[in-house]
């Protein structure tokens, strides 16, 4: 009897299911829409973009705004460029980050928490302080203008350090030990017992770290002077700046392109990005 009026408590009415899947429609069709509008309009012209009322149905110029956005800013070369650079840093990230959120996670050594304090500290420090003192670092290192020049200035990612150290927390104490005491060494008990147990976080730190250099703008700008070194955003940028006419179409069709990595990789890993999210948030 107390299980039927439970069930009768908490279970919702026809009409509540309804509104909530309208909800859930109306903002997937908000978040969706902008990604719609991006892909026709790089099939139309900068006069089609701008028609009122508006025509949501696909142009015929899409093979021509790729053709002129190629010949443009060397759209290969800059693809290339920003693969190249997001590949490499979530790479490096992830391992980087992982070590240090192990040693956080599992190692009592003198002032662990003092360390990991001022760590978590530097989030403070306003992104654009660090610029003018890191460019000249990178030039007294003879790195202007170079690919490592922009991966591994920020390749120890904070966030990612506490993201990997919450998620290794949850890795038993008991299961290391025995590892041990079975003659594992540190390097393979890392790469074979806590590597795997947190996959989950380590593919939505992937997802993080690629899509925030594929996005990154400033620091590429500032440190890459030549055309044929510069990302994405930064020679999309150009098309807006150089005071001609902008054809909208091209620039969408740009854009357009430079999306489609971004959301493969999220549908490869979102089972795992969602799953990496939700530990993250259980831990303390």
């Amino acid at each position: 009897m107390i299980g039927i009026l439970k069930k009768n408590v908490y279970e919702r009415s026809p009409l509540l299911n309804a509104l909530l899947y309208l909800l859930l429609l109306i903002g997937a069709f908000i978040s969706l829409f902008p990604f719609y509008w991006m892909f026709i309009s790089m099939t139309k012209t900068t006069a089609e973009i701008f028609t009122f009322p508006p025509n949501l149905l696909p142009g015929e110029r899409m093979m021509i705004n790729i053709a002129n956005i190629i010949d443009r800013v060397q759209y290969l070369r800059v693809f290339a460029n920003s693969l190249l650079i997001s590949s490499i840093y979530a790479v490096c990230t992830i391992l980087l980050c992982s070590l240090a959120g192990y040693s956080f996670a599992k190692f009592d050594f003198k002032g662990k928490k003092i360390i990991f304090s001022i760590i978590l500290m530097t989030l403070m420090v306003p992104y654009q302080a660090t610029l003018i003192p890191l460019f000249r670092l990178m030039y007294f290192f003879g790195w202007g203008n170079t690919y490592q020049a922009v991966i591994l200035p920020t390749a120890a990612n904070v966030f990612g350090i506490f993201l990997m150290r919450q998620n290794m927390l949850s890795v038993p104490d008991s299961l290391i030990e025995a590892a041990r005491i079975d003659g594992c060494g540190e390097t393979r008990i890392f790469a074979a017992i806590v590597m795997p147990a947190v996959k989950p976080a380590l593919s939505a730190l992937t997802i993080y770290m690629f899509m925030f250099q594929w996005n990154n703008f400033m620091w590429p700008l500032i440190i890459l002077r030549t055309n044929e070194m510069k990302t994405i955003p930064v020679a999309l940028s150009g098309l807006i700046a150089d005071g001609q006419v902008i054809d909208y179409g091209m620039v969408m069709a740009g854009t357009s392109l430079a999306t489609i990595p971004i959301i493969m990789l999220f549908l490869m890993m979102q089972r795992q990005f969602i799953s990496g999210i939700l530990s993250g948030a259980e831990k303390g």
